[in-house]
């Protein structure tokens, strides 16, 4: 009889158990930090060769407080996820989402009697059109923690259409962590990065276009050819049990047009325009950043203009049609958010928790009636939740512990010598070994960017390759390392046992990361633009 797999809880205490084993083996050590002003903005980075030995913090005890301060380094994510959680379920109980899905699917079979789509070509475009608007997203603004909340529509809309919940995660947060990696104009990453290593910013993205072209032609192609065989034989399907979840809810639910409840979808209607409108007045232009440069556009104001009308023939209908209505313009304001005001998780998770209260209102339900859906829906979602928090423990173990910077040291020590090849090289995997433990990619870029820059003008390699170098290293392992609160937030919405994703992803990520190592070799060997 085959053992059972762990649980994700108990994988994630062995990880927490292993980096307390390492805070009593690798000697305690940091580096001199000090503030500087990168892209307008202060950050705190490492003094190169400030590094020395300290006293040791051997961490026995302390695997237990981790999981406390875990939850509470990654209490913004954790929040995130329960306000997203209870606002998606007040608006799945409108069954306005299932119904926006059945009517899409009946809508493509019209595009199958073109000649384009014949064959049973129409699903496999609409996936790859999904994953390339997603991983531009990644590319442009480093979408990353907005995936959790369309995964709870991209999941039933793929097994609706014949395939599984990770065909719908690679949707969204696949497609987007694709385009992270291959990132031209992401300011989180590359932005800093150049920024630090005191090069142009965005330089070099003829190069890095091309790079984000190949990285999607890989992805696109290992998932494409897996959503192929999940829909020849859906049971073939690692999480085929899993999902019997999201079909049984799409079988038992009957989706029917309902007729006009007037009074709460135009009570809704009209607070929702006289919030827009407000907005209008005091942001009448938006600066949306793409790259090191903006665009400034009446965002806001158009956008308003163009709800009250598609809101006013959507309440003709029916008041699901309204508050799928609502839901598309809640995607339109957020990338508005993002990139013309900064706005980062706690902007969206009220954005989206407006969503779920109107939502409610318009389908008639009372103040209670909507609490309650509210609560249903965090507790549905709170295992989920609970998972981040946890993972955050493994981080804040090798922080107390103070053997970050012991390893980093070491590892820049190793690099001395070896050539530029292998120099290189140990910085595309030094980054991809930090990325496990140090998931944010703007603090990873402060804590390596100073020393590996500099580190690479003594052995002639240009402050480009460098930063291609740590971009590359710094976007593959997001797709599996457990430490990932966005990962672990999405698998946990989609019901899928860590186990299982990891068995799927690990193949793509390997051949994401021998694709990694060839696309730097050109930044050492050849002239590039920029470089």
């Amino acid at each position: 009889m085959l053992k059972r797999v762990p649980h994700t809880y108990v994988i994630i205490f062995l990880l927490i158990l292993f980096c307390a084993v390492c805070t009593w083996v690798i000697p305690g050590g940091e580096f001199e930090r000090e503030r500087v002003m990168v892209n307008q903005t202060e950050r705190e980075v490492i003094q190169p060769g400030s590094f020395r030995f300290i006293e040791g913090q051997p961490q026995t005890w302390e695997v237990l407080s981790a999981f406390f301060d875990g939850f509470v380094n990654t209490s913004h994510i954790i929040i995130f996820i329960i306000l997203i959680g209870g606002a998606f379920w007040i608006m799945n109980e409108s069954k306005s989402i299932d119904m926006g899905i059945y009517a899409f699917l009946n809508y493509t079979k019209r595009w199958e009697h073109t000649w384009l789509l014949r064959g049973g070509r129409t699903h496999p475009m609409i996936l790859l059109g999904i994953m390339f608007i997603f991983s531009l997203f990644g590319a442009v603004f480093g979408m990353s923690e907005e995936t959790i909340a369309f995964t709870i529509i991209f999941v039933p809309l793929a097994i609706s259409m014949g395939y599984d919940s990770i065909v719908g995660v690679s949707l969204c947060f696949v497609a987007a962590a694709l385009g992270f990696a291959g990132a031209f104009l992401n300011p989180f990453t590359v932005g800093i990065a150049q920024g630090l290593s005191h090069i142009p910013l965005f330089s070099g993205i003829e190069y890095r276009l091309f790079m984000w072209l190949v990285i999607n032609l890989a992805g696109f192609t290992f998932i494409m050819r897996y959503a192929a065989r999940i829909k020849k034989n859906p049971e073939r399907s690692l999480v085929y049990e899993e999902d019997a979840h999201w079909r049984r809810r799409n079988k038992n639910e009957q989706v029917e047009f309902v007729p006009l409840i007037t009074r709460g979808a135009w009570i809704s209607f009209v607070a929702v325009v006289v919030i827009l409108i407000l907005f209008s007045v005091f942001y009448p232009v938006s600066a949306l950043k793409i790259g090191n440069s903006a665009l400034r556009l009446p965002a806001i104001p158009v956008t308003t203009v163009l709800f009250i009308a598609a809101g006013f023939l959507a309440l003709r209908h029916s008041y699901q049609y309204f508050i799928l209505n609502l839901l598309g313009f809640t995607i339109v304001f957020l990338i508005i958010g993002v990139m013309g005001h900064g706005w980062y998780v706690s902007q969206i998770a009220t954005l989206f928790l407006a969503l779920g209260i109107f939502s409610g209102i318009a389908s008639g339900k009372s103040a209670n009636g909507i609490t309650h859906s509210f609560i249903q829906g965090a507790q549905d979602i709170l295992p989920a939740a609970l998972v981040v928090g946890l993972a955050g423990g493994i981080v804040v173990i090798l922080e107390e512990g103070k053997i970050i910077d012991t390893i980093l040291y070491y590892v820049s020590l190793g690099m001395q010598d070896i050539g530029k090849t292998g120099s290189i090289t140990g910085m595309y995997i030094v980054q991809t070994f930090l990325n496990i433990f140090i998931p944010s990619g703007s603090g990873k870029a402060a804590l390596t960017m100073p020393i590996m820059s500099q580190f690479s003008d003594l052995i002639g390699i240009s402050r480009q390759a460098t930063v291609v170098a740590f971009q590359l290293g710094d976007g593959f392992t997001n797709l599996i390392t457990p430490t990932s609160g966005v990962l672990i937030g999405v698998l946990g919405i989609a019901r899928i046992p860590f186990e299982k994703w990891f068995k799927w992803v690990w193949p793509l990520v390997a051949l994401l990361l021998v694709l990694g190592f060839l696309l730097l070799l050109p930044t050492v060997f050849m002239t590039l633009p920029g470089f």
